[in-house]
């Protein structure tokens, strides 16, 4: 499965100068947040495949214009043609305004999903906005880490954690890529490519997306 992961910054080779047929590969795209909805709802458009999104702490405008034909998962747990994804938005609390956390209610977030990731026997792919503490974060609030994602990859060891929050402009030394414990941690600020072996599905359940946690708006 080829899937698109964007964040942050909209991808001028993806709108200002999009060319038919640029998105036509990818099978799923994944939001980690603070993008225009516009340019959400133009991705899905283009490209007929699948998105799914998460909330950035810039974000709060989607609460009354969410992007149009894309898929919200902050806070739960899907599975989409075999691979499961558990979506969790926000950054570190650092002043007033949606879509903030401290590190105890993300941990209280996390764990409100225990019973959906027991049932699912894990998890493959976690899309957040703000990285794992001290894994492509800086040290200033606004855009520090949360160890409760360290102690979510501990425990239950995804293939993939994608985010965004720390621009890559922002400073040299913030990676695109890392790893820990195992776990592929990438940085889709703008735009990145990742691949992951398709899983084989009853016909039925292909294309479908099944939501292993009740609906309810982010915390």
């Amino acid at each position: 499965m080829k899937i698109l992961a964007v964040s942050d910054e909209e991808c001028p080779a993806l709108w200002d100068y999009y060319v038919p047929g640029r998105l036509a590969d990818y099978d799923l795209i994944l939001s980690c947040g603070d993008l225009k909805a516009s340019y959400l709802t133009f991705l899905v458009t283009m490209s007929h495949a699948r998105l799914l999104y998460v909330h950035g702490n810039h974000d709060g405008s989607y609460e009354k214009f969410p992007p149009e034909g894309c898929e919200n998962i902050d806070g739960h747990l899907v599975i989409y043609n075999g691979l499961r994804i558990l979506g969790l938005g926000g950054s570190m609390l650092y002043h007033p305004g949606p879509h903030q956390y401290t590190e105890r209610e993300m941990a209280r977030r996390i764990a409100r999903l225990r019973r959906a990731l027991r049932r699912a026997g894990g998890v493959d792919i976690v899309v957040t906005h703000a990285p794992p503490r001290g894994l492509g974060d800086l040290e200033d609030p606004a855009h520090r880490g949360f160890e409760a994602f360290r102690e979510l990859i501990e425990r239950w060891h995804p293939q993939i954690l994608v985010h965004g929050h720390t621009h890559l402009r922002y400073n040299s030394s913030v990676p695109r890529e890392t790893a820990y414990e195992g776990t592929r941690i990438v940085n889709a600020t703008e735009r990145t490519e990742l691949e992951i072996p398709d899983r084989g599905v009853l016909p039925k359940e292909k294309n479908k997306l099944i939501r292993l946690t009740r609906y309810r708006e982010p915390d």
